[in-house]
Parts: C-alpha cells; structure tokens; sequence
C-alpha cells in the first residue's frame, strides 16, 4: 500500500511553506506527487473550557492548541465599587442650635397647617351648616306667614320674622333676619339689632351679617352704590329702601347723580338752612367705622337717640358688616332711605315686585 508522502518526509515539497511569502508555481509537467493544497486560513486558538470563572482567582492558565507553545496569562478579577453607604459620609450631628432650629421649624409647619384647616371651616364647612340652618328658618317663616298675616308678630330671639332681597346681587339673593345679633342667629342669617325700628319704621332698622363664612350673607355688600334698591319682605309688605348718596357725592347730588330717575326718592338727608348739615350730616350710603362705634344703630345714625323725636326721624335701614373682608378690624356701614311701600295685595311674592320697583327679574 501506498502511503501518502507529507511535508516533512524529506523529498521536494513543491508547495508553499507557511511562513513562506514566495509566490506559488504550478509544478512542472511530469513532476512526482499532487498537486499540494492551498493552506487552510490561521485558526484562533481554541480555549480549553476549565468551567466557570472564579472571580476571586487571581490567574489561570490558559494552554495553547496541541503543537504550539503555552502562553500563560492572568485574569484579574473584576474591581468591586465601593457601596456608597459605605463611602459616603453620613449627616454630620446636629449642635444644640441645630435642632433649635430644626424644631422650630416643625413648630411653625404644625401651625402652618392648624391655620390652613381653620381657613378651611370658617370658609367652607360652616357654610355648609348655616346653609342647612338657613334652609330650615325659611320654610318655618313660609309656614307660619301662610296662617298668620299679623303686621307685626311678636318678636323672638333667634327666630326669623323677615326677609331681605337685594336684586343688585341677582334675583335668588334672599336671607330670613332674625331676632337678635348673637353667635347663634347670625350663624342662621343676618340679625336684627335689638331695640332698632322694625320694617317701615321712622327710625333705623339696623340688620348685621357675616361677611366670611356662615352662610356670609353681607359678602358682596361694598359692591353696592347709592341708589341700589334693598327690599324688606314681611308677612304683609314689601319695604324697598334705597341705599343713600355716598360721601362724595352729597356735592351737586340734586343736579347729578341725583337727577338719574334711579334715584328718584333719594334724598342727601342734609339740611342746607342749618350751619352743620343738621341731625343727619353724618349719614351717608357708605361709611367705614371702627367697631366701637355703636351709634351707627341709632334712630339717628352717629348722633345721640334723642336728638330727633320719633315722628322727625326718617324712616332708615342700616346693614353692618366686618371689614375688611377676612378681619373684623372696622366695620363697614350702608345706609339706605325708604322710598317705597307694596303690599303683598299688588304684589304676591317677590318676582311680581320687581317688575313694579323696575328691576328685571
């Protein structure tokens, strides 16, 4: 049998050797042997799997493929970054300032948030209440004007005998006054001042309203201007009162202001024969006092009660609230004139009135 003769068995191997850049020749006709392949492309060496690699170790060997020399090299292995809660330094230690004011701090976010909630039910929840109070005192008015039609029924605390209207603040605005100005009738609605002219009275019927929260039926009274109507309902009438000139408009009223059909009835209240303006030269639609002031009730606004006899005084309304809205540092006054009585007989209810006092409705 024939063997194959390969490259090293000492006769003339016409093929190229590796390593050898020399240009490869066909063999000449009539050589011996076959014609010697091409050489196979340089494999990668190949890798003896050793299983899983040991982070920790700090080398391994790794063997070079059969006939070649061994290479030896080193894996090292993988650098571990540092945690950075053991790196990083923790907070340095409060001094006695410090947690002053840290504390301090907590004090003032309690408060913060105590005031907030406060806010929040003064706003809003008591609103709510006096809304379902309000609901109740005026279908107990509607009850008892349904049986009783008395001019004037006897008065008691906390109880409501009326109702205010005023169409400057749109035709739903209606509030029952009650007998009295404490906690517990205005937490219902606007209260009578006890001792003041009832509706349609000479004198002064003075009302007092909260103005920010329970029901805060006086919100929107410094939006008023002279000559807006304000109507009193009874179980018998409607009063209509209109709100009197403002300070600086008591100048020129009858050729100003004045002469607008709207203010037609509204007088300044001042008389020009006396040196001082007489009794009334301190009432006008609009005046800002400190809450101390408790004449402004009076059957004479700011003057004493017996400057005037019952049958010389006009016929007043008075609605006092706090001011400035959210304070209760001065109360804000507005003063109106009579100048108009309906009966319930022209006018059965209040959408039947306004066309006749010509407010639309």
């Amino acid at each position: 049998m024939a063997t194959r003769e390969g490259p090293d068995d000492g006769r003339e191997n016409t093929g190229p050797r590796p390593g050898d850049h020399t240009p490869w020749r066909r063999p000449a006709p009539g050589s011996r042997g076959q014609v010697p392949r091409r050489p196979a492309p340089p494999q990668p060496a190949r890798r003896r799997y050793t299983g899983p690699i040991d982070n920790s170790a700090e080398k391994t060997q790794v063997f070079a493929p059969v006939g070649g020399s061994a290479e030896e090299t080193q894996i090292l292995a993988p650098v571990k970054a540092p945690t950075a809660t053991k790196d990083r330094p923790g907070p340095a230690p409060l001094g006695k300032g410090g947690v002053a004011i840290r504390t301090a701090g907590e004090v003032l976010i309690t408060l913060g948030l105590i005031v907030l909630l406060f806010m929040v039910y003064e706003l809003y929840v008591t609103d709510l209440f006096s809304a379902g109070k309000q609901s109740e005192a005026s279908d107990q008015l509607d009850g008892e004007w349904s049986h009783d039609r008395t001019l004037h029924p006897e008065l008691v605390d906390g109880r409501a005998f009326a109702r205010i209207h005023i169409p400057t603040f749109g035709v739903d605005y209606n509030f029952t006054i009650q007998e009295g100005t404490d906690d517990p009738s205005l937490e219902v609605g606007p209260g009578h001042y006890k001792g003041t002219s009832l509706p349609g009275e000479p004198g002064n019927f003075a009302v007092a309203g909260h103005r920010v929260g329970k029901g805060a039926p006086f919100n929107d009274l410094d939006n008023l201007s002279s000559c807006d109507q304000i109507v009193i309902e009874t179980s018998t009438d409607f009063y209509v009162y209109k709100v009197l000139p403002y300070d600086d408009e008591v100048d020129g009223w009858t050729t100003g202001k004045g002469a607008d059909p709207k203010c037609k009835g509204v007088p300044t209240l001042r008389d020009p024969n006396a040196e001082s303006g007489g009794a009334y030269s301190e009432t006008f639609g609009r005046k800002v006092v400190l809450p101390s002031e408790g004449t402004a009730v009076n059957p004479v606004p700011y003057k004493p009660a017996e400057v005037l006899p019952k049958a010389q005084q006009v016929a007043l309304l008075t609605l006092t609230t706090c001011h400035p809205q959210f304070s209760a540092r001065q109360r804000l006054i507005i003063t109106s004139v009579l100048t108009q009585q309906v009966p319930k007989s022209q006018a059965a209810n209040y959408t039947d009135l306004l066309p006749k006092i010509g407010e639309a409705r």
